[in-house]
Order: structure tokens, then sequence, then C-alpha cells
């Protein structure tokens, strides 16, 4: 069943129909991008400040009817608000971008966000702050789901993995420059400035959209998710998408853990915060170059290709990332660098298979976020598709923290990444087998 779209056409002048400027269509991409970045900043600055609210809340003081909860419990809910609150708020976000005008929704969520953000030095308990958190986590969503749904939805097919690649691209630079300056702010004049820095990137976002993005006039009856579930190209993505949320969520989750850690837990005990965060933003900077270049070949030479390379190579970048030790001590690295104090060995071999698997990935994240946009503009529902995309990943999201910790402490650091390289390599075999048995084996170029 296809959907119907009623569309009203603008820009009609003596009969014909004028498709809108190149500078009129760049201008309406900047703007999502803007919010992109807008979205990507707020998110990675509660990320970097949660140990502080940590500290600041004395999460094992809470008691609910006169039972107290366990602190673990409590720092769990700190960030399994946000996801629970992410994963019930897609679906109906989703189906309101597909029903009515996604600017509309668009601004509707980054006017919350500047709400949400502006909450958060008020905060002053754990409930509150999980309560504040679900907020964020909804405006997160909403935000993310109608920036690709637009981007997709503007973008011609030829087109439209290079300005997904640029839309991803604005959200990495937001969590380098985010990631590397919110701790420092905190350090120097507290929570205050540092959400009033957020507040006014929000709501400078929310300004441009206004007066630069069209509105949208596509309107989708129905419940898209209906049809788009079984899609067969959705589901083929999807056999792969389930498994390499586990390989993207330990490797991603961990890389930091095993930087920062002490020895004694299997990790390299980097002492100085500088040398874990070049260790994390390695992958985000080399992710952010490489997108609008790699989705700009993959509107060239094939989606189905590029997810299939990239997955299989980010699960073999993460396989090594264990032996980075032996790595730097067969090469004779120094065990101190200047800046960053005393390392190891292992420092500048880190660094750089975190900067191969940011490489690895953007071959596959504009190809992958590409090809749920074709399906859903060419079935009705580019919101609801987006939508599907984001449930899949959820399971792996929620998941994999909790195996990584038991394999962490019951088996080995090692253990994690590899089980996280296996997660990559069985996704790409299996969208691969797939692929070729419900598409054909010309479909890997052909899609």
């Amino acid at each position: 069943m296809r959907y119907r779209q009623f569309v009203t056409v603008r820009n009609i002048y003596a009969g014909s129909v004028e498709p809108p400027s190149v500078a009129e269509s760049s201008t309406q991409f900047r703007a999502l991008y803007l919010a992109r970045f807008a979205e990507g900043f707020g998110f990675i600055t509660l990320i970097t400040l949660l140990p502080a609210y940590i500290n600041q809340l004395d999460p094992s003081g809470v008691s609910v009817l006169g039972l107290t909860i366990s602190a673990g419990l409590v720092v769990g809910l700190y960030t399994t608000g946000f996801t629970l609150a992410q994963t019930v708020a897609v679906i109906p976000l989703a189906w309101g971008g597909d029903r009515f005008d996604k600017r509309s929704v668009l601004l509707a969520v980054l006017g919350a966000g500047v709400l949400v953000y502006a909450a958060f030095p008020f905060v002053d308990s754990s409930a509150s702050f999980i309560a504040v958190r679900a907020l964020q986590g909804i405006a997160v969503t909403g935000a993310g789901l109608m920036t690709l749904s637009l981007v997709g939805q503007l973008a011609s097919a030829e087109t439209r993995g290079n300005h997904i690649g640029k839309a991803n691209a604005a959200s990495f630079a937001a969590s380098i420059v985010g990631g590397m300056s919110a701790g420092g702010i905190y350090d120097a004049v507290g929570f205050g400035p540092v959400f009033a820095i957020i507040v006014v990137i929000m709501g400078l976002a929310w300004l441009v959209v206004y007066h630069f993005l069209e509105p949208d006039e596509t309107r989708i009856e129905g419940f898209p998710f209906s049809d788009l579930a079984v899609n067969r190209r959705i589901v083929t993505l999807s056999t792969f998408r389930l498994q390499y949320a586990f390989a993207v969520t330990l490797v991603r989750t961990w890389i930091p853990i095993f930087a920062g850690v002490a020895a004694a837990q299997g990790g390299l005990g980097y002492g100085g915060g500088l040398a874990v965060a070049l260790t994390v933003t390695s992958e985000k900077f080399t992710n952010m170059c490489c997108q609008p270049f790699t989705g700009r070949l993959s509107d060239s030479h094939g989606r189905a290709l590029f997810v299939f390379a990239g997955g299989a190579a980010y699960g073999l970048v993460a396989l090594i990332v264990p032996f980075s030790p032996a790595i730097g001590a067969a090469l004779g690295l120094p065990g101190e660098v200047v800046i960053f104090g005393d390392v190891s060995p292992a420092f500048v071999p880190l660094v750089c298979l975190s900067a191969l698997l940011g490489v690895a990935d953007s071959f596959r994240e504009p190809a992958s976020m590409a090809l749920f946009a074709d399906e859903g503009t060419e079935d009705g529902g580019v919101a609801s598709s987006f939508g599907i995309r984001e449930l899949v990943w959820r399971p792996g999201s929620v998941i994999a923290p909790l195996l990584g910790g038991w394999l962490m402490y019951e088996v080995s650091m090692a253990s994690v990444f590899y089980v996280g390289s296996a997660f990559a390599l069985t996704g790409a075999g299996t969208f691969l087998a797939v692929l070729v048995w419900l598409h054909g084996p010309r479909a890997l170029t052909a899609w």
C-alpha cells in the first residue's frame, strides 16, 4: 500500500512550476545543519557534565515511600530516563512529522529544548534531574528525527547521501566543541553559564529555522509505520542495524573506559582527562570530516555497498583496539607525550585506531540514513522511516552497556572489543546474505 501524499506546490508562475533556487535550497539546508548542531551540542554537554551532577545530587540519599533506592539504580535512571523517553517519543513524533508540517514539529521541539536547558540550572534533586533529562530526551529525539527527515526530503536522490553526511558532520562538530568546552566552562563558572550558552544556541537555531526554512506541505494520511515496518529494503537494512547497534555502543562506550580506568581493571590508566578526551574526539573528528565526502560517494556508487564495507571495516578495526599496547611497544613509542603527560606507549596507536573507527563509520552512516530516506520518500512517510531506524537501534543501545559491564568484570576488558567486533562483522555478513537472497547479487551496487 502506498500512502497518499497531498502537496501544495509553491512558486507557480504563469502556469508552470518553478523549483526553489539553488541559493534558497542551500539556505534551507544550512538552517537544518544549525538545528542539528544545536541538538548535538546540548546532548554532548549533558553527557560531559553527568559526573558533576552525580557528585552534586548525592544519588545515595533517594527514597520513595520510605524505601531507600540504591545509588546505582538512581545513577542508572539518570541515563535510562533519557533513553526511555526517547523510545516512547519516537512513534508519535515521527507520525506527527508525516501527518503535519515537519517544520512546525521541529520548531516545537527546538522551543521545548530552550525551556528544558533553561531548567537544568534549577535542578536540585535526583528526581527533578531524571524528569528534566526525560524531557531532554523528547526534545533531542524530535530535533534529530525532523532535521534528518527534512534533509532527506529536500535533497534529491542523487545528492541525499551528501546532504545527510553534512548534517551528521554538524552534529559531530557540536560533539567536539561541546565535549571539549563544557567541562572547562563548568570548572570556571559553574552550571549556569554552560546552560545559558546552550539556550542561546537553541534559540538561534529556532529563529533561523523559523525565518529560512519553508513550510513542509507534504501530508501523509494513515499510519505509515505499518507498511514501512515490512518494507523489504528496510527489513534488510534492519538485519544489519540491529546487530551493529551493539557493536557501536560497546566500542564507543568502552574506548574512553579502556583509556582511563586503572591497569588493575584492564585499562591503560591515563590520569589526564585531556588524553581520554583526545582519544574520544579523534573518532568524532574523522567521522565529521569524512561524512560529506563518503555520503557523496555513496550517492554515486551504491549505498548498500557502503553500508556493508563500513560495517565490516568497523568490526576489523575494533578487533585491533585491545592490541594497542602491544603495537605501541613494538614501535618503541614513548610512555610520555608533551601536553598529555604520563600516558603509555599505547596512547598514539589508540588515538589512531579511534580515528580509523570514525573513518569506517563515516562510510556506513550517511549511506544507511540515505537508504531509509529513499524508502520513506518513495513509500510515503520519511519521518516514520527514520523512526523505524531509531527504534531498531534501541535494543543495542540499552542492552550493550549491561553486556559490556559484565564482560569487563567477569571476562576481560579485551573481550568487550572482541564481542563488539563480532556484532559488526556478523551484522555486515547477515546484511550481505539477506541482500543477495531477497534482492539478488547485483543489489550490493544497485541500491
